[in-house]
């Protein structure tokens, strides 16, 4: 079982056949959708901002220390070993920078809901490394978002055309709207580092060693193909925005089992590669909700490599789409989004 892939242009000119998007999200999809063909400014973009990151993960502390909030519950800014996997251990192997993306995207102040301070930050803004320890990291940070939050409407403006005419009472752009208009948008930029060596061969086995099987909760999650660095050696120094790094950048990883996998509703796990010049739209719970069940969340996990080896990091991106907090997303149990978060909370509180 493979992804499935469509150009860009199907997509913004309105001829996405219904039966491909089945395919891709419908009830036997692995629920992601790559989407080819991308503006030429994206792969620069990509490389840019990926490479930046292992740059960011070897700041040195007490700058990390001033990218950290802790009352967003660390979901702006940097974090590292503050997350637990599934075994309750914390989750040492990778670094998070989190953005919300509304204040650029919408051109808005960014709401603060104390109720919800990791979907609407809590408190303060987005915090960036200063321009002379990463130049043009922001720049390009918010101009990457800008291009995956514009594609992800389009491929829902492709899922309202095909909602009005199978999905009773659905209201017309309704899904493109809250991909242009949410205020919760939020992208995590993801540095795994290098693995340990001496790792025990048990610890080698487990499948879901850098991300724990889970549902995306939003409506579509934007993925970049991974970016593999290997940093055996100190990375070269930067100079300004215009003369990127010229880091040892891998054409692939040393280890082909690390990457995406997804549980196909078959019940078998399928490896997704997502190719560098493509973008993968993956289905969450919300747009499960929204579509009454004909497009559903898939669980997912991230396999970390095998620690004998290269020094080698990989550096990725992911943008959750979600909506406004007080948008009903399952119009039968007047659910709304909050409500929704809230019991997924409570659920693992």
């Amino acid at each position: 079982m493979m992804a499935t892939t469509l150009s860009l242009k199907t997509f913004e000119t309105g001829s996405v056949p219904f039966p491909t998007l089945e395919e891709a999200f419908g009830p036997s999809s692995l629920g992601i959708l790559i989407v080819s063909d991308l503006p030429p400014q994206f792969a620069e973009l990509r490389r840019k901002l990926l490479s930046h990151a292992s740059y960011l993960a070897q700041l040195p502390s007490e700058q990390l220390d001033a990218l950290t909030n802790v009352p967003a519950h660390y979901e702006i800014g940097w974090s590292h070993g503050v997350e637990k996997l599934k075994d309750g251990q914390y989750d040492t192997m990778k670094g998070s920078f989190y953005v919300d993306c509304q204040s650029f995207y919408l051109d808005k102040p960014t709401l603060d809901l104390p109720r919800h301070p990791s979907l609407t930050r809590g408190s303060g803004q987005n915090l960036w490394p200063s321009e002379a320890a990463i130049p043009g990291f922001r720049a390009e940070f918010e101009e990457l978002c800008t291009l995956l939050i514009d594609i992800g409407a389009l491929v829902a403006r492709a899922i309202d055309l095909y909602a009005v005419r199978k999905i009773p009472d659905y209201g017309a752009g309704f899904l493109e709207r809250v991909v242009r208009t949410s205020h919760t948008p939020k992208a995590r930029l993801l540095h795994y580092f290098p693995p340990a060596s001496g790792t025990t061969s048990e610890e080698d086995e487990d499948e879901d060693s850098w991300c724990a099987t889970h549902l995306d909760d939003g409506c579509l999650t934007a993925l970049i193909s991974a970016l593999f660095v290997d940093e055996s050696d100190a990375l070269p120094p930067l100079v300004d925005r215009a003369s990127p790094p010229t880091l040892n950048i891998l054409p692939k990883s040393p280890d082909p089992a690390v990457g995406l996998y997804i549980g196909s509703r078959e019940g078998t796990v399928v490896k997704v590669n997502t190719p560098e010049d493509s973008i993968a739209f993956q289905t969450g719970e919300a747009l499960e909700k929204i579509t009454g069940g004909r497009f559903r969340a898939v669980p997912h996990f991230v396999r970390g490599p095998n620690p004998r080896g290269a020094k080698v990091a990989r550096n990725t991106l992911a943008l959750f789409m979600q909506p406004d907090l007080d948008e009903v997303i399952d119009k039968a149990a007047g659910l709304t989004y909050g409500e929704f978060v809230d019991a997924i909370v409570e659920k693992h509180a």
